[in-house]
């Protein structure tokens, strides 16, 4: 099958969380491969985020996932590209997509493709993923679990899998964060200002997804982290097409672009 490539894509601004995960604490983060780093409520409680295990090699886990996935797969909030780099490695047609650009860059060294794109933005093939990956917390992006099962629906094609990691807890929260490595240092630059963030577990999520039409497809636990697959049925709700779908939609083949216009590179460029 040809790849078809938008030659006259618009460049678009970034997504507002954007300058929250470009800020130095996650970059640095990324590029010493360990924390410490939190998101940090605004009642100051802290969520410590798992780098190093970002930053390492898939682990039984994530495999668990991983062997699962139908298609083409697109991993939203890619990280470091782990999943994306055991994907290909394994010669699964696979891209990640992240707002931090340090993410991106480390993606593509550890031979993973990636975009610098927010989910909630124009993405390649939309309509026609057969995977759709939210793990590492992901499924909080944004803020509002319904938005992005909508989101994403509209980027799986008929009949597609969303593979989702939740909170081990059975927890339903909406909180605003902030990046923070824990240093009381104060000639460190200010941090960015909060965004949206949410924490479901399996019972939340099922509850949401059953609301919008999706399907149960598997729920398991693999070293102490807990997964749910949802299959995109006839039924679900997706958001509404923008008027600039067409210019964004690619065929997906075994090769992806070597550059879009407008866009990072991907790996090989």
């Amino acid at each position: 099958m040809s790849q078809t490539v938008p030659q006259h894509e618009t460049v678009r601004p970034p997504h507002p969380d954007a300058a929250s995960w470009s800020t130095d604490p996650y970059a640095n983060a990324l590029r010493n491969g360990h924390g410490p780093l939190f998101l940090r409520r605004t009642d100051g409680w802290l969520l410590p985020l798992d780098v190093e295990r970002w930053c390492a090699g898939a682990d039984a886990a994530d495999l668990s996932a991983l062997h699962r996935c139908e298609g083409p797969v697109l991993d939203i909030g890619c990280g470091p590209g782990r999943l994306v780099a055991a994907l290909a490695a394994r010669g699964h047609r696979a891209l990640g997509i992240d707002v931090s650009e340090a993410a991106v860059a480390r993606t593509l060294r550890v031979g993973g493709s990636a975009l610098h794109r927010s989910v909630f933005e124009p993405l390649p093939g939309e309509g026609r993923w057969g995977t759709v990956l939210l793990v590492d917390g992901n499924i909080g992006i944004g803020g509002d679990p319904r938005r992005l099962l909508h989101r994403t629906a509209a980027v799986l094609a008929p009949g597609g899998l969303l593979i989702a990691e939740t909170a081990p807890q059975d927890i339903d929260e909406r909180v605003r964060v902030q990046l923070d490595d824990g240093r009381a240092d104060r000639a460190r630059p200010a941090p960015a200002a909060p965004f949206p963030w949410a924490r479901l577990g399996t019972p939340a999520l099922l509850r949401h997804a059953g609301l919008l039409g999706w399907l149960t497809a598997d729920q398991w636990e693999a070293d102490g982290r807990t997964f749910v697959s949802l299959r995109r049925g006839r039924g679900v709700l997706t958001t509404s097409q923008s008027a600039d779908h067409a210019n964004s939609a690619a065929v997906i083949s075994s090769q992806f672009p070597r550059n879009t216009s407008g866009e990072r590179p991907l790996a090989g460029s």
